[in-house]
């Protein structure tokens, strides 16, 4: 599992770990919005979001979930064996958001950058690092957090050390070894 603050290259960082990994890639938002035109419009009731996505993850021998799951319900968060945090300083995600928006939609929404905005200091009801920070404090499984502005490799790099402590070491050790640069490649960023 791959979360963090919109912008933070949850989704980014999530296919590429899927790509390398030869693994299935999932985005929550796929799963907690209705298909709509525009898109991120009507939200996808709460039991019938957690079934779709349970059912998709069931025949996968290997997933990686990008996205923020909060809430969804106990089989799904705390079904992941290492959850990545990735938090990114504001003004960053910001203008990530608003190259995205550019470049899907031709123009930028400036309600979704708003909520974007507060985050870091939001609302407790809402999705906001204090929330975020809670969720992940009450996980079962390694959390690692990722802060800053980090190169992919760097990730990576820090997956894989992060992957050869975990328990299950057979797997854990193979999935490492992929994002190692002699055998992923250096040059990734």
């Amino acid at each position: 599992m791959i979360t963090g603050a919109s912008g933070s290259g949850t989704s980014t960082l999530g296919a590429a770990l899927a790509r390398a990994w030869g693994a299935r890639f999932l985005d929550s938002d796929d799963y907690f919005w209705l298909p709509g035109d525009p898109p991120f419009v009507e939200k996808r009731p709460a039991q019938e979001r957690l079934g779709k996505i349970l059912a998709d993850l069931q025949p996968c021998a290997r997933a990686v979930l990008a996205g923020c799951v909060m809430d969804w319900g106990e089989a799904l968060e705390n079904s992941f064996d290492l959850v990545v945090f990735l938090q990114v300083p504001t003004p960053v995600r910001l203008e990530r958001l608003q190259q995205r928006e550019l470049a899907r939609y031709g123009r930028v929404n400036r309600e979704f950058l708003v909520w974007a905005a507060q985050y870091d200091e939001g609302p407790q009801e809402g999705r906001s690092l204090a929330r975020h920070n809670a969720w992940l404090g009450q996980r079962h499984c390694p959390v690692l957090r990722l802060e800053g502005e980090l190169t992919q490799a760097a990730q990576f790099a820090a997956l894989a050390e992060t992957l050869s402590t975990l328990s299950n070491a057979g797997e854990a050790k193979v999935l490492a070894q992929t994002l190692l640069p002699a055998s992923f490649g250096a040059s990734k960023a």
